[in-house]
């Protein structure tokens, strides 16, 4: 009887190292393979990248370039058919060979997922090259773009900024990892930028940044006197409640940041009340509202964009209660405004600095400045810049909830 026993338990624990075996190597197969669709992406981008800053590359990849119009179609067939034998089929060929060449250097089954993902836009370049189709060639799809630029996924939008944005940006192809490790997920090149509280310490911070990345910047301001006459940037004085006159030089923006606020610090008074909703909830909205209404246009999806300072009060103390009152509705309104998708819409979350309204600040608006830009530059939407800890967990986890209850209990307005 003790045998029998015994044996059967024997049985069942090779069983179970039978199966042990099989889920490591299930396991050590999906990391393999995961790693190996990565690497594909990283390779396949940063080819993209090169064709743009080596020469003998560049004559290639132009043909790419040359065979869109300015809504995505194509100049002629001829054209659309080099671009993909010079572009996309030497891109995928010469991925094919490196990953395989991995793969068998490497000899981890998991690294042949990689090469098979290659194999399929190899495929997909060579039928659209003989037969001409473009039909899978989903980021060139012409048309009106009706969707904003995408996060993470690559889309017509995001894709078609490379062409007619910046062409030295914007240059994944799938997944914008590549596009996020470099700072270029979002090209300030050329923009015009108009920015309320201009004559403010981070309103000048952030103009100064601005105009290091070659944008044009519009200073909205009511202190025109604090501003430099030396022809750096335009300057268009503007009063609280006339934000609807700013709407012929909102035309010509392609970013709007408002950055205006007031801080009453301990006062509640009724007068105090107004003035906190008015400057820091109401005239925010009112602009953003007037700034929405310029979104026209097939391609205006792709390059406007509003960004928002809400203050790291939304989910932190500010020792302000009307600073944080009117700043936590502006927050979530804004929120509410993201779900319509009109354009992009970032939020900047941003912790003490030393300013007017601040003058125990800990951060400086220059650091503070220049982390913003380093984030918007790499696709941040929620842009967090400040030394509290615990602004960075507390905060992505109140706007998802907040986005959560309104994305089921409201409505899109009727277009």
């Amino acid at each position: 009887m003790i045998n029998i026993l015994t044996e059967s338990l024997s049985d069942i624990w090779a069983g179970f190292k039978v199966d042990e075996m099989l889920v490591n190597a299930s396991l050590q197969f999906a990391m393999w393979g995961f790693f190996s669709l990565l690497l594909a992406e990283i390779l396949r981008d940063s080819y993209h990248a090169l064709c743009h800053q080596v020469n003998w590359l560049s004559k290639w990849h132009n043909k790419h370039h040359a065979a869109y119009r300015r809504d995505l179609s194509i100049v002629s067939l001829k054209a659309y058919q080099e671009s993909q034998l010079y572009h996309d089929i030497l891109e995928s060929s010469i991925l094919v060979v490196v990953l395989t060449l991995t793969a068998l250097l490497v000899q981890q089954a998991g690294l042949w997922l990689g090469v098979f993902y290659a194999c399929t836009f190899l495929f997909g370049a060579s039928l659209r090259y003989y037969q001409g189709t473009i039909e899978t060639d989903y980021n060139h799809l012409p048309g009106p773009l009706e969707t904003i630029p995408s996060v993470w996924w690559v889309n017509r939008t995001y894709h078609w900024r490379h062409h007619f944005d910046d062409v030295d940006a914007y240059y994944s192809g799938v997944f914008s990892l590549v596009d996020k490790v470099l700072g270029t997920a979002l090209s300030l090149k050329g923009k015009t930028v108009a920015i309320t509280g201009a004559s403010g310490a981070l309103g000048q911070a952030l103009t100064e940044q601005l105009l290091k990345h070659n944008a044009k910047v519009v200073a909205f301001t009511t202190n025109p006197d604090k501003l430099p006459t030396d022809g750096s940037m335009k300057i268009i004085p503007w009063e609280l409640g006339s934000e609807v006159e700013l709407k012929a030089a909102l035309e010509k923006v392609d970013i709007l940041i408002i950055n205006h606020g007031i801080n009453v610090y301990d006062k509640r008074t009724p007068q105090a009340i107004n003035s906190s909703y008015e400057v820091n909830t109401f005239s925010a909205l009112r602009l953003m509202d007037v700034f929405l209404t310029t979104v026209t246009g097939p391609q205006a999806k792709a390059t406007k964009e509003i960004w928002v300072n809400t203050s790291e009060a939304e989910v932190s103390p500010a020792l302000s209660p009307l600073y944080e009152l009117s700043k936590r509705a502006l927050g979530d309104i804004v929120t509410l405004k993201r779900l319509d998708g009109n354009c992009v819409i970032r939020k900047l979350i941003l912790g003490p600095f030393k300013s007017q309204l601040n003058p125990y600040g800990v951060m400086s608006a220059k650091q503070v400045a220049g982390a913003i830009l380093f984030l918007a530059r790499r696709d941040f939407r929620n842009i967090i810049v400040t030394i509290n800890p615990l602004t960075y967990m507390l905060f992505p986890l109140k706007e998802t909830s907040t986005w959560l209850y309104y994305k089921i209990f409201s409505k899109p307005a009727k277009r």
